[in-house]
């Protein structure tokens, strides 16, 4: 059962008594947002529909080039999602144009619908070469003209790809990921909003202009005021219960502070409430807002399986609210090197029910069809389940086509 929440009064001496404001515990904080981003109960059957709904669900899906499993995207989906595969994304992003991709917090998928409020980033984003000296180096001597001349070839051949884009005088070959000046190029129009990502082969994104690719493109902006409640406002419904650095920090979209004086307004008007937030470790509760109806998602959560989350999944994601909810300290070592690793290169936590139990370090084997497996690394005072951690381990092989899996011993951690 979820603790059951307090309530609290300020002293009024002498004034008329403060409102009484609710303090959340942290069991029923989390619990709510687990099952506000579909981690509960039985999975839906995948589809390229599925995959739309739960994009519109969950509010945006993190893209991610890591690959020593699956891609980060795939994972977010396969955990929510029975039978997913990749191509139901794909068929969504490339077929039906109804996701397309591109920033949050980071770049992700999210629902074609909202291209309105994306317009407000795209103006910020205008600007962005002219003060910042890493995208002035990588634009060259002359870059309106490199832009002009992107825009003329996607004009008139695209799709392209960067590789295709770059001037055969200054051609080096290698990884598609140099950074010669057409690919800033195309990389800064992508983030204006002049230019759309139609399409990716084997990871690469290939480009087109906006309009070709992106059904709503004539959709004008939101007003900024229309944008700040839009934004407050999804992210609420998407969280259920946070602070309002965290609802800005979902879209990344507005700042905090207007975020902040939004959910006040919101909270006025009785939309939400304000609320406490508990802390896992006893600390200080942290001033918040929740959904008028947070209690109704507050009940026990419906699984019985370990689900390895991916490092970008949107539970997971924000470090601090994992710690103060979770109780749970996570952190993505793929960057840091290899002899300061705690873990490994690529970290999935588990989870059971409504708490983090274990992580493990999986690599794919593609030539051997082997599932490799480091760990489990098991938190304090949970009981070491072996057969529920094989159950999944059988469930997570047969998601990504492995033949079989093994469990190697967590002497030192993975280089890659």
């Amino acid at each position: 059962m979820a603790a059951t929440p307090s309530r609290h009064r300020g002293p009024s001496h002498g004034r008329p008594a403060r409102r009484t404001v609710e303090t959340i515990p942290p069991d029923a904080a989390r619990r709510v947002l687990l099952r506000l981003q579909a981690l509960d109960g039985p999975r839906p059957r995948s589809g390229p529909r599925a995959v739309e709904r739960l994009v519109d669900r969950l509010g945006y899906v993190q893209v991610d080039s890591i690959n020593v499993l699956d891609r980060a995207h795939d994972r977010i989906l396969a955990t929510r999602l029975a039978g997913y595969r990749p191509e139901h994304l794909r068929k969504a992003i490339e077929q039906h144009r109804s996701l397309f991709e591109h920033w949050t917090h980071d770049a992700s998928v999210v629902p074609v619908g909202w291209v309105r409020h994306w317009k407000h980033r795209f103006r910020r984003h205008a600007s962005t070469p002219r003060n910042d000296e890493w995208w002035r180096r990588r634009f060259g001597p002359d870059p309106q003209a490199t832009l002009r001349r992107v825009l003329q070839r996607l004009r008139r051949e695209g799709p392209l790809r960067t590789r295709d884009l770059e001037r055969p005088e200054r051609h080096r070959g290698g990884a598609w990921w140099n950074w010669h000046p057409e690919k800033a190029a195309v990389e800064h129009l992508w983030r204006c909003g002049r230019v759309a990502i139609a399409g990716r082969e084997n990871f690469e994104k290939v480009y087109d202009l906006f309009e070709r690719v992106v059904p709503r493109s004539a959709d004008r902006s939101s007003s900024p005021s229309a944008h700040l409640s839009w934004a407050c406002r999804e992210a609420m419904t998407r969280l259920g219960v946070a602070t309002a650095a965290e609802v800005a920090a979902f879209f990344e979209a507005v700042p905090v502070a207007e975020a902040r004086t939004e959910l006040s307004r919101m909270a006025r008007r009785g939309e939400i409430v304000e609320v406490l937030i508990d802390s896992c470790d006893g600390g200080r509760s942290t001033a918040g807002f929740a959904r008028t109806d947070w209690a109704r998602f507050a009940g026990p959560i419906d699984h019985d399986a370990f689900l390895p989350l991916s490092p970008f999944d949107p539970v997971v994601r924000d470090r601090r609210r994992l710690a103060r909810l979770f109780g749970f300290e996570y952190r993505f070592e793929a960057f840091t090197p290899a002899p300061r690793r705690r873990h490994g290169y690529y970290v999935l936590p588990l989870l059971d029910g409504d708490r983090f139990v274990a992580r493990i370090d999986p690599r794919f084997d593609r030539a051997a069809g082997e599932l490799l497996v480091r760990g489990p690394w098991w938190e304090p005072d949970v009981p070491r389940d072996r057969r529920r951690l094989e159950d999944a381990l059988d469930r997570l092989a047969e998601q990504i086509g492995a033949d079989r899996w093994r469990l190697e011993r967590p002497d030192r951690p993975r280089t890659r």
